[in-house]
């Protein structure tokens, strides 16, 4: 059964294509995986399938009675609602025919027998569609799918208006997955789990009984949850059974077959015009010649893409800092309450470390507490001499109206056009990328900006939270390599152990200081 058409699709940005005449069905039960580079168009093409976004042309279909579930990280929580509010609205639905029901049940004394025998039917009807969906039993799925995504460290009575970034987002996850539509539209949703968490989902899609599409830089992640790869590329959606490993087997063979086509066409038109130069001319041959001239014209010329840039990330080295690059004295993080117990720690330099630890035990505070732009709760925190410090923040609260280039021009003035282009390409962005608004870009595209500023800055000491959120596959390994390369020293927030691993010196892991039960 088909749940999504999408025919004749096509959409851009001014005069940037993002799909040129896209068409697929997709099919009950299918679980996809939605690939490509940064700025490909996945997230534009959620939001046209979803209907935030109208096409510039072409039809969207959804089959009747689909019910879509998106995950949405700008969607408004309101502010008085708990954790566990927003919850129960997943039930919406049932609570509904709740409240018709009681309401049929109140006008039972008031009919004739009848009506009554009708409301009687209709009732029942209702309260085995309530049975038959555990309408009983919501409090129970509320607490196993807040426990799964690690909800419950945070409190479900918590207001949602506390809340950070990605706990929002967790509890958006969680809301949705509760819903069980028959389709999950899922948009980087492992970017704010931890290692934890991101195997509950990993099981809870193995057993996920519906179609679910999936964009997801994650690769194991990925490879371990769907059967279908879908590949965004030069404006084209294309389809591949199986996981991204069989995916990429394919592709490679269809690219060198390609390759090898083109290869061979060439040298044949090659040698059809050396034909036809040679003896255009020649009364003898001209025939001939008119001959090759039409097979020239007639040809379906093989078309190579392009080659997307790839980035090539090299942090430029501030002077040798001190020894300590920081140090800390019975340092208590938080901000209304602690969030962790006294810390005593110290960073040397040429250490690079990772900080672990599941979300909202307060990494990113101890980050923020180190570099100065919050106050601790108490103690203090002493920073070395002659410290040269890159900051990737995990989240940015406000939104960039500049282009890429005045972006980078207005840190760097003494830089020339030519110099702010070369270094933003480098970072893997294409010309129309360059000269387009930060604003109207897609995340991984953002953040290849904010990196291009981190390698024009002179370091010693990077302080990168979660920096990979966003990142392509091949901007991930490049920052992986850049980051095994670099002299200076790091300290490092990432959920994902394989981008870390090979990279750190000492891996802290704050649930060890944390005040939070576990």
């Amino acid at each position: 059964m088909s749940l999504l058409s999408v025919s004749n699709l096509s959409h851009g940005f001014g005069d940037r294509a993002i799909f040129d005449d896209v068409s697929f069905r997709l099919l009950a039960g299918e679980h996809i995986g939605l690939i490509g580079a940064n700025g490909e168009g996945k997230s534009t093409f959620m939001n046209i399938i979803t209907g935030k976004l109208d096409p510039d042309a072409g039809k969207v279909e959804w089959s009747k009675n689909t019910r879509i579930g998106y995950l949405d990280q700008h969607t408004d929580l309101k502010q008085g609602m708990t954790i566990r509010d927003v919850l129960r609205t997943a039930f919406k639905y049932l609570y509904d025919i709740e409240e018709d029901m009681n309401s049929l049940f109140g006008k039972m004394g008031e009919v004739e027998p009848e009506e009554l025998e009708q409301l009687l039917e209709e009732t029942g009807r209702m309260q085995d569609s309530l049975t038959n969906n555990d309408f009983y039993m919501i409090d129970a799925k509320v607490e196993e799918v807040a426990n799964g995504l690690g909800l419950n460290e945070f409190g479900l009575d918590r207001d949602v208006n506390d809340l950070s970034g990605g706990q929002r987002t967790k509890v958006l996850l969680a809301k949705l997955l509760l819903e069980k539509p028959d389709i999950l539209l899922l948009d980087e949703p492992t970017n704010y789990l931890d290692v934890e968490h991101i195997e509950w989902l990993r099981n809870y899609l193995l057993q996920y009984d519906h179609a679910f599409i999936l964009v997801s830089h994650d690769i194991p992640f990925l490879n371990s949850v769907v059967n279908l790869i879908y590949h965004m590329e030069n404006q084209e959606v294309t389809r591949y059974p199986g996981d991204h490993n069989e995916f990429l087997r394919v592709y490679e063979m269809r690219k060198q077959q390609l390759a090898s086509a083109h290869k061979k066409q060439q040298k044949e038109i090659s040698n059809l015009k050396d034909f036809v130069a040679r003896n255009k001319a020649n009364a003898a041959t001209s025939k001939m010649a008119m001959s090759r001239q039409k097979k020239l014209d007639k040809m379906d010329i093989i078309e190579l893409d392009a080659e997307k840039p790839k980035p090539q990330f090299r942090f430029k080295q501030a002077r040798t800092p001190g020894k300590y690059l920081f140090e800390t004295k019975d340092l208590v993080i938080g901000y209304d309450e602690p969030l962790s117990r006294p810390l005593d720690l110290a960073m040397e330099r040429g250490q690079k470390i990772a900080l672990s630890g599941a979300n909202g035990i307060g990494k990113t505070t101890l980050l923020r507490s180190i570099l100065g732009e919050i106050n601790p709760i108490s103690g203090s925190v002493q920073q070395g001499e002659h410290l040269h410090l890159g900051y990737f923040e995990q989240e940015l609260k406000e939104t960039s109206k500049n282009t890429c280039i005045e972006e980078i021009w207005d840190e760097f003035p003494h830089l020339t056009q030519q110099e702010v282009r070369s270094s933003l390409a480098k970072c893997g962005l294409t010309r129309k990328h360059i000269e387009s608004k930060v604003q109207v870009l897609s995340g991984g595209e953002k953040a290849k900006v904010r990196l291009c500023k981190l390698i024009n800055s002179e370091t010693n000491l990077l302080v990168l939270d979660e920096p990979t959120n966003h990142l392509d596959v091949d901007a991930k390994a490049e920052l992986k390599r850049a980051l095994k390369e670099y002299k200076g020293s790091v300290l490092l927030i990432s959920h994902e152990p394989d981008f870390y691993d090979g990279v750190v010196t000492d891996v802290w892991n704050c649930e060890n200081w944390t005040t939070k039960a576990f």
